[in-house]
């Protein structure tokens, strides 16, 4: 049962400090540039503060992560728990997601009188020195394949859990951890609040909450953002041939400052990389054949404007902010307009303009007007080849 829904139309805009959040971290976001909250946040952080279950229903880019975060970190400093096990666990799909919301951790941990202990647990990374500082972390983010790798090895034990939070669930799902899922909710104390967080509410996120929530307060936000009407969107026409110098022009001539491209492939990824290399422009691969230190090593340089262009598969097109992105860049087509919908939210976040492009050959030209015509948005199309002509023109 729910028990109530929240929407976009009737948030006001309030301050933090009205929200229940103590003076000194609301004192810490204003440093870090946080001044007002976003609608979702407006709604999960009172509700997550109450200490019931919640579930929220937002696209990406909407700011959940803090929506559920900054309420946590009061509630537990608050309650000073000073034992040696795990009291939140944040369950969430992929490696950089992980290290996402840790990163968000660190910075709010900063704004609190008393400390408290986060950590990430993800694949790639030497599960034993995972082990040796695992002892006092009170909020714990993990992969559901590293958490259990690190409770059959009795690093961690879950039986002390007084908050679980399972972010981006309808990716989690997708990704096939419905197994893992249940044998994590079967080592939870009976007893917690249960936050869910997800960018869709699919058939099978409504069985997971079914099973996981008890009248849960509900946030549901439409689905299409502020953010999102703040990209411009545009398909170039294009021969296969031609997609190649179609790309570094579009690069080139906007000046972009940082661009995520989007391939269907790892090995897309890697060709497409090496031959922005060879024409100039400074780009990196991320995706999952890579090793987690090359893609921490990219991801890194890429979000301090060292890297130009971050070349990556679906792996990042959710969870992953990437702040100040000028554009996104589909060298390929996603497979659903669900995943294209994620891939552009990279871009036009926190208010912000952003530019999306689509490469468009002909045989994807139907599949492209599919994309369209459920995400309800038109492209501007451009022809490629008149695009390029423009290059030999004077001015």
């Amino acid at each position: 049962m729910r028990k109530g829904i929240f929407a976009a139309h009737k948030f006001i805009c309030m301050s933090f400090k009205a929200l229940g959040l103590p003076q000194g971290l609301v004192n810490h976001l204003e440093k870090n540039h946080f001044t007002k909250p976003t609608p979702v946040q407006e709604a999960a952080i009172p509700a997550v503060l109450k200490g019931g279950d919640v579930l929220g229903i937002a696209p990406t880019g909407t700011g959940k992560t803090a929506g559920y975060v900054l309420p946590l970190l009061h509630r537990y400093e608050r309650e000073v728990l000073n034992n040696r096990h795990v009291n939140v666990l944040i369950l969430v799909p992929t490696r950089e997601l992980a290290i996402q919301v840790d990163e968000v951790l660190q910075v709010f941990t900063q704004g609190l009188k008393e400390p408290l202990k986060t950590m990430a647990v993800h694949g790639g990374k030497s599960i034993n020195l995972q082990m040796m500082k695992m002892n006092r972390v009170s909020i714990l983010v993990a992969t559901p394949g590293r958490l259990l790798d690190l409770v059959r090895n009795k690093a961690v034990h879950l039986d002390e859990v007084k908050t679980f939070v399972l972010d981006e669930a309808d990716k989690l799902l997708n990704l096939g951890f419905q197994d893992e899922l249940k044998e994590i909710l079967e080592l939870l104390p009976k007893k917690r609040q249960n936050l869910l967080f997800s960018a869709t509410l699919s058939s099978s996120v409504e069985d997971i909450t079914q099973m996981l929530l008890h009248e849960p307060q509900v946030i549901e936000m439409p689905d299409a953002p502020v953010q999102e009407r703040l990209i411009r969107e545009y398909g170039f026409r294009v021969s296969k041939d031609q997609k190649g110098v179609l790309l570094r022009e579009i690069i080139l001539r906007n000046a972009f400052p940082s661009v995520l491209i989007f391939t269907s492939s790892t090995h897309q990824a890697d060709h497409v990389t090496s031959k922005l290399e060879r024409n100039g422009i400074k780009a990196s691969a991320i995706h999952g054949k890579k090793s987690q230190g090359a893609r921490d090593s990219a991801l890194k340089a890429f979000k301090n404007g060292e890297l130009q262009v971050l070349v990556a598969t679906d792996l990042l097109a959710r969870g992953v902010d990437i702040k100040g992105l000028s554009a996104v860049i589909n060298y390929e087509l996603p497979r659903s307009p669900k995943d294209y919908t994620h891939r552009i939210g990279r871009t036009g976040r926190a208010d912000a303009t952003g530019e999306a492009f689509s490469l468009i050959t002909e045989e994807d030209e139907q599949h492209f007007r599919v994309i369209q015509k459920k995400a309800k948005k038109w492209a501007e199309m451009v022809d490629g080849q008149a695009f390029l002509e423009l290059k030999s023109k004077p001015e």
